[in-house]
């Protein structure tokens, strides 16, 4: 591919030259390819179908999840978190042992590939938080819980320029991969300063259905905020904030 250049960006076919918009900016190919009444139909693609089925069930499997998490993406995200996921979800579907090529799925994969996936590749977990925690899902009482026991923020909290506050956030999903539907629960600290003093501890716990036969996910992540004049605002549209799964329970 090649990238446009110049004060006119097009978006089309020009000639058999493909002009199209990405993340990465406009970019150009030459159009090309296998027909695709060919792939769908001939058996020396049978490979290319197995692929594309387990790719697209990753997809969805992805989007379920985001979905799920969706209030906290909104604040810890970065712009190829989508195509990461996906990535990491084709993992776990290759990890099926149950099912032929082609039909691996995420039920039967293993979802604990997932475990420390990091939701803001600019802002990550492990380069934020240096203040021990645990975290431990509870599959019988369907808790998910995340203990940080007490400590001095400015010497663990890697906080970005202009911080002044921050807080913990948690949620506990269940995602039901085969009906694509999902219970989840939101749980957040209170709003800290990012002071010497020690804070005290935090635990926040998520709770979902009890004996769930459902895979289970925990994610943690902090937010930063700024104080001006006594209100707090969200630092820098949550660039650096972290959001990681911590823990995951699949089947």
């Amino acid at each position: 591919m090649a990238r446009q250049k110049g004060l006119i960006k097009l978006d089309g076919t020009i000639g058999g030259i493909t002009f199209y918009k990405t993340q990465d900016g406009y970019l150009a190919r030459e159009k090309g390819g296998v027909d695709a009444d060919r792939i769908a139909n001939d058996p020396n693609f049978q490979r290319t179908r197995e692929n594309g089925a387990e790719f697209g069930r990753a997809g969805k499997a992805g989007k379920l999840l985001r979905n799920s998490l969706r209030v906290l993406l909104q604040n810890a995200s970065d712009r190829r978190m989508v195509s990461r996921l996906t990535s990491k979800m084709v993992k776990v579907i290759q990890a099926d042992a149950t099912n032929t090529r082609g039909e691996r799925n995420v039920i039967d994969g293993e979802a604990e590939l997932l475990t420390g996936f990091e939701f803001n590749a600019n802002g990550k977990l492990g380069n934020t938080i240096y203040a021990p925690y645990t975290s431990a899902i509870d599959r019988v009482a369907g808790t998910l819980e995340v203990n940080v026991p007490s400590f001095k923020p400015a010497q663990m909290i890697a906080a970005p320029g202009g911080a002044t506050h921050f807080k913990f956030v948690s949620g506990g999903a269940e995602v039901d991969f085969e009906n694509e539907t999902f219970t989840v629960d939101l749980q957040e600290s209170a709003v800290l300063p990012w002071t010497n003093p020690p804070a005290a501890t935090v635990t926040l716990t998520n709770s979902v259905t009890a004996n769930s036969t459902h895979p289970l996910f925990l994610v943690f992540g902090i937010e930063f905020y700024q104080e001006v004049n006594g209100e707090m605002y969200p630092l820098k549209n949550g660039a650096h904030n972290a959001l990681s799964i911590v823990a995951v329970s699949g089947l």
